[in-house]
């Protein structure tokens, strides 16, 4: 466990919720409590567990008509739900940043991506033109892509799906933010680029000591990449584990998603299915 003197990101008892036709409300997060040091936290589960709302409620990114509420919601001593909306905006992109899913849906599609990097360091830091593009060069170039000047001048539909999640992390990290919330950054990717992405994230929080939340369906890739795990059904956290230790997973519902796995060797057709009880989500 991570103690509260090295925390960078206090989570406690943090509340999602939605309107409904009939005037209800839908909780989509429900009571999510963790922290975050300068670590790898994986953040798992189904579809509509919750995963990406959490992810987006500490950036500050929920639909406005979502009510956002927790007992503690505080990166580095500043209150994410009280500070002012102008505060809230210079944290974001600057010092917590978020990789959304999929560049298809994240770039926009008629301006190059370098203006793109471009503006990002611009919203944040006074600093000439040319030495913006100087440093989205730079940036470009630290995630790997090949001939960053040629790629600088494309527009999204110009590039491979793998070119286009790096440019959207060169994106976020340009501004050098202590705190990277990756949502599902390699699940419209290959296998062999999906390692290349990972690498280029391990690496990067390596050297700039950042904090990361991967959040992913991919319970196998987390284990792999990351140091400590949430599982979450429903909207709450059902089990925190450390990464090595998934096999030995307590919850029935994250025993029964390794179960679900494919095993290489084991004829396993049809592979088994989630056998879901009422009180997970209780």
């Amino acid at each position: 466990m991570i103690a509260l003197a090295d925390s960078m990101l206090v989570v406690e008892d943090l509340r999602v919720s939605f309107p409904n036709r009939d005037g209800t409300r839908t909780e989509a997060v429900r009571g999510v409590s963790f922290k975050l040091g300068r670590e790898r936290l994986g953040i798992v589960g189904e579809s509509g567990s919750g995963k990406s709302q959490t992810g987006r409620a500490i950036v500050g990114l929920t639909a406005p008509e979502a009510i956002v509420t927790a007992k503690t919601l505080t990166f580095n001593g500043i209150d994410l739900l009280r500070c002012s909306p102008k505060q809230r905006r210079a944290l974001r992109g600057a010092r917590i940043a978020m990789v959304l899913q999929d560049p298809k849906f994240s770039l926009n599609p008629v301006i190059r991506i370098g203006d793109q990097v471009v503006e990002t360091l611009r919203a944040h830091r006074r600093i000439s033109s040319a030495q913006a593009r100087s440093q989205a060069l730079a940036a470009l170039a630290a995630v790997q892509i090949d001939q960053p000047e040629r790629v600088y001048q494309l527009y999204p539909h110009e590039v491979s799906g793998g070119m286009g999640q790096r440019a959207m992390i060169a994106m976020m990290l340009i501004a050098n933010p202590q705190l990277l919330i990756a949502d599902e950054p390699t699940s419209a990717l290959d296998v062999t680029v999906q390692l290349q992405v990972l690498a280029i994230l391990d690496a990067l929080v390596v050297q700039r000591g950042m904090g990361l939340i991967f959040v992913s369906h991919d319970l196998r890739l987390v284990s792999t990449f990351c140091d400590r795990i949430l599982v979450m059904y429903a909207g709450r956290v059902v089990e925190e584990i450390a990464a090595g230790g998934l096999a030995d997973a307590q919850h029935p519902y994250t025993r029964g998603l390794l179960n679900c796995l494919p095993r290489l060797g084991d004829d396993r057709h049809p592979l088994p299915t989630l056998d879901r009880q009422p009180e997970w989500s209780l």
